[in-house]
């Protein structure tokens, strides 16, 4: 690969950060012209290196505190690195965080022009650019009133639409759609298209691993400041991120143990009953691979491990799949299959193989593990929920069922 190809060059970048604990060590660290320490180091990146190219887009993914945004700093020319070197071969546009680079005393139409003139665009340029940029952030009257009147939303849309249309070479975003509804989003990523389609690199941050799944060529795994993983297979780099978040998160319940302990605390989860028996791993495999990122329409299959302290006649085992503050889109149990489940004392496995039936998205699946006996019910264990999957489709739906249609015309 020549170095005409190269949109971004980084080589054995590092970041440190003095960390003083008062103001007045600031002025007796200078003082001391280096003979003596007033301050903890932390360093925030360490040792990174890649090759991104032209016309390329990556997703950078990693957990809170990984180095991400420190990285988007740098090479934009923000921070200065401690080790390393960073070249930028092309103009930079980014929107690296809510409310940086507007001046919230500046109405919205002022920062737009501002924003043009910081990034060398002349104010005859932004005036051709103008009522396009005003017409994708629709705030209305607002862009003539004070940034610091805005909402977060507004925010970010007036933020994204002058970032999106300075024709720069390379375009940053780092978690620029979070704020964002979806109907914002889906327009925000219509005009990444079309930026990606006219030759423009792009770095998109984004906890959403759909949105890195969907729309990035290449991704990179950061883990405590270094590279953990990178590569064209975007589906396994998120895979390792998805393991990732589950370090030190995984629970093994012994018996009687209280409600609130082990909780999954990277999904939120809540978990109560008895624990006379238990669900002590659960995962899901596809394609022979075990993994939280699937595709519709395979036979996926979700494994619980369940340990019991004493032998149940009659189980009922339920597995259930949500959007965060929705009803049930998929769920299932042996009982309403018609199987009947007992456990015995020690480890059971069970399976239950489905072909998985959701679209495009980002899901929480729940389980639930109950004792049986007459018309009476016991919770055994709840885990709500038990995990979180990305599904990936190449074909695009509305809605959550994966059914895509077959069309045939007749002359």
């Amino acid at each position: 690969m020549s170095s005409d190809d190269i949109a971004i060059s980084v080589r054995n970048l590092g970041k440190t950060y003095r960390l003083f604990g008062h103001p007045g060590d600031r002025i007796k660290q200078f003082l001391s012209l280096g003979m003596k320490k007033y301050h903890n180091e932390f360093t925030a990146l360490h040792d990174v290196s890649f090759d991104i190219k032209k016309g390329e887009t990556v997703g950078i993914i990693g957990r809170n505190g990984s180095g991400k945004s420190t990285l988007l700093q740098l090479i934009c020319g923000i921070l200065k690195p401690t080790t390393g070197t960073v070249n930028v071969n092309g103009s930079i546009s980014a929107l690296l965080e809510l409310g940086a680079g507007f001046n919230p005393e500046f109405t919205g139409r002022e920062n737009v022009y501002f924003q043009g003139a910081v990034t060398g665009v002349s104010k005859e340029q932004m005036d051709a650019r103008f009522d396009d940029i005003a017409s994708f952030a629709d705030i209305g009257e607002f862009i003539d009133q004070p940034v610091r009147t805005y909402s977060s939303g507004m925010f970010v849309r007036l933020a994204f639409a002058v970032a999106s249309k300075l024709d720069a070479e390379v375009v940053i975003l780092d978690e620029a759609l979070a704020v964002g509804d979806i109907a914002f989003q889906a327009r925000c990523f219509e005009r990444i298209d079309q930026l990606r389609n006219n030759g423009a690199t792009i770095l998109l941050v984004s906890h959403s691993m759909q949105h890195i799944l969907s729309h990035c060529d290449s991704a990179l795994l950061l883990h405590r400041g270094g590279i953990a993983v990178s590569g064209r297979d975007v589906a396994s780099v998120v895979a390792d991120y998805e393991k990732s978040v589950r370090v030190g998160h995984e629970v093994s319940y012994p018996s009687g143990a209280k409600k609130n302990e082990n909780m999954r605390t990277d999904i939120q989860e809540k978990r109560f009953g008895s624990f006379e028996a238990f669900i002590d791993t659960f995962e899901i495999e596809q394609d022979g691979v075990v993994t939280t990122v699937l595709k519709p329409g395979r036979e996926t299959v979700f494994r619980c491990g369940i340990k019991a302290t004493r032998s149940f006649r009659a189980v009922a085992l339920g597995i259930s799949i949500r959007k965060p503050g929705t009803a049930d889109l998929w769920g299932d149990n042996n009982i309403l299959a018609g199987r009947e489940l007992a456990l015995h004392e020690g480890w059971n496995l069970i399976e239950y193989a489905v072909d998985f039936p959701l679209s495009s998205g980002e899901y929480l699946v729940y389980c639930g593990l109950a004792a049986i006996s007459g018309s009476k019910r016991v919770e055994l264990d709840q885990r709500w929920p038990i995990e979180k999957v990305t599904v990936v489709t190449d074909r695009t739906q509305i809605g959550f069922i994966y059914a895509p249609a077959r069309i045939s015309v007749e002359a």
